[in-house]
């Protein structure tokens, strides 16, 4: 079992960790999924994993929007549909309790969702003709992604990005500042039901807050100015396929 009480590993795991909260938080998301692959990487145990994944998105997902909304990137019409339904289904996820072999591959799924989004499978990242957004659909796919947020851990920016994006109804940073506030409601409500079900959060995930509110802190700026991550979301990828590939293999 890792000791997060060694201090060499918690400095060193801090450091990595600020690193992934940045290229997270510079395209608008809170960075749970790279949080739980390198804690799965590491071997830290599932229940520390869940919860702590949930605080570092909280903290992170929100510098994030407030950097993105300063920016004037944020759309209310485009992000209440999927908010409505998100919210009360993360909530009802947080309170499962899956078997770890099936979380591992659930996780695995999402972590080559997200793969896929940064290396550009899902087409053009910008347009400049949105499409008016689709209530119904909106509110159906709110639903889906907020109860397997909740259920695993995450707050499914990586999943709701690429859906905007698909389907055309905003640009790039529009994208990225619906999603920093939906993985920010999603984690609370995650977090909420995962306490109310008798869960606990773990002291672990006070050592690492520090470190994801620097990196996330910078991406943010950066990310809301334009920062070019094109260098940034390879080296993530790869992170994150290495994750993927040992989820998927154990």
């Amino acid at each position: 079992m890792i000791d997060f009480h060694d201090p060499v590993f918690i400095v060193v795991f801090s450091a990595v960790l600020a690193v992934v909260a940045f290229m997270y938080a510079s395209v608008g998301h809170g960075g749970a999924s790279g949080y739980l692959a390198m804690m799965a990487l590491v071997g830290v145990p599932l229940l520390v994993m869940k919860p702590t994944a949930l605080i570092l998105n909280i903290f992170v997902a929100g510098i994030s929007f407030i950097f993105f909304r300063q920016a004037q990137h944020f759309r209310w019409k485009l992000f209440y549909p999927f908010a409505i339904t998100s919210i009360p289904a993360a909530f009802a996820g947080g309170m499962i309790t899956i078997n770890p072999t099936l979380y591992k591959q659930i996780l695995g799924v999402f972590l080559l969702i997200a793969i896929l989004r940064i290396l550009g499978f899902f087409g053009k990242t910008d347009t400049d003709q949105n499409k008016q957004v689709n209530t119904s659909l909106a509110l159906l796919i709110g639903l889906g992604i907020g109860f397997f947020s909740g259920m695993i851990g995450i707050g499914g920016g990586i999943i709701l990005s690429p859906v905007i994006l698909l389907l055309r109804w905003g640009n790039m940073k529009e994208a990225a500042a619906v999603s920093a506030l939906f993985i920010w409601v999603n984690s609370a409500s995650g977090a909420l039901g995962f306490v109310l079900s008798g869960g606990e959060i773990p002291i672990e995930a006070s050592y690492l807050i520090p470190a994801a509110l620097i990196g996330g802190t910078f991406g943010a700026i950066y990310g809301s100015k334009r920062f070019s991550n094109v260098t940034l979301k390879y080296i993530l990828s790869f992170v994150l396929f290495i994750a993927f590939i040992k989820l998927m293999t154990v």
